[in-house]
């Protein structure tokens, strides 16, 4: 976390906010930090004099130091890329729409469906979740 704030902050000066998004964008998605790692880091890094912040529009806009400049030339250029290596995004994407479209699927049942229908819908999920576990336990 430490690392990619100073590579983003070489950058310009940015909000907590606006440096999880950046993240998020340069790792392709691979890695949406928490506000509960980037705050802390922050303020560890201000504690220690590398940043500063200065409060603009009800936000804190957070800037390098000298020392801190110097600390992040020093460093990784794009930390984030680590994050999204190895991953399939192709398999990735199409387990996401896979999801996303039995999860459509059940919820149009449920809004719709009769309180038989609702439980049938139940069963099925719950059978293949016990499946999935089954893949993964390589037995049928």
């Amino acid at each position: 976390m430490r690392a990619s704030i100073l590579a983003l902050l070489k950058d310009r000066p940015m909000h907590g906010y606006e440096m999880i998004r950046e993240i998020g964008e340069r790792s392709d998605g691979a890695w949406k930090p928490s506000p509960g790692s980037v705050y802390p880091t922050l303020q560890m890094l201000e504690d220690e004099g590398l940043i500063t912040s200065a409060t603009e529009g009800g936000k804190k806009l957070f800037t390098l130091t000298d020392t801190g400049r110097a600390e992040a030339e020093e460093g990784p250029d794009a930390p984030w890329e680590a994050a999204g290596r190895g991953i399939d995004w192709d398999a990735l994407n199409e387990i996401r729409q896979a999801g996303s479209g039995l999860m459509e699927a059940f919820g149009q049942v449920w809004k719709t469906g009769s309180a038989e229908q609702r439980q049938k819908a139940i069963g099925v999920i719950n059978e293949a979740r016990k499946k999935l576990y089954l893949i993964l336990a390589d037995e049928h």
